[in-house]
């Protein structure tokens, strides 16, 4: 038997002036650090590298067409990251404390 689940589609998001401008940095940011990242293993990298630069290039693209063109639409990555990150930093630092506390 065959399922079809269908979820209706994401509302669009809040435009404010602004937010066009930290959209296309947000688009742009975000692949430029993967191509640093990739950079950094130098030629060591090959093919895959090379692949990763070139992927990172046209998600960069289309990211920044939806960001200028469909900003309605665009979903902030950093925003996005910038939570899980920052609760696993908070952890990080609740760990340290509390074994700071009963080692010293």
């Amino acid at each position: 038997m065959l399922f079809f689940i269908h979820s209706p589609p994401r509302p669009n998001f809040p435009v404010w002036p602004g937010r066009r401008l930290l959209a296309s940095l947000d688009a742009l940011v975000w692949p430029a650090a993967w191509i640093g990242f990739v950079m950094t293993a130098g030629p060591r990298a090959g093919v895959v590298g090379a692949l990763a630069v070139a992927l990172a290039v046209l998600l960069a693209i289309g990211r920044l067409r939806t960001a200028i063109f469909l900003n309605h639409r665009y979903a902030m990555s950093t925003w996005r990251w910038a939570r899980p990150v920052a609760a696993l930093l908070m952890i990080g630092v609740v760990i340290k404390v509390v074994l700071g506390l009963t080692v010293g």
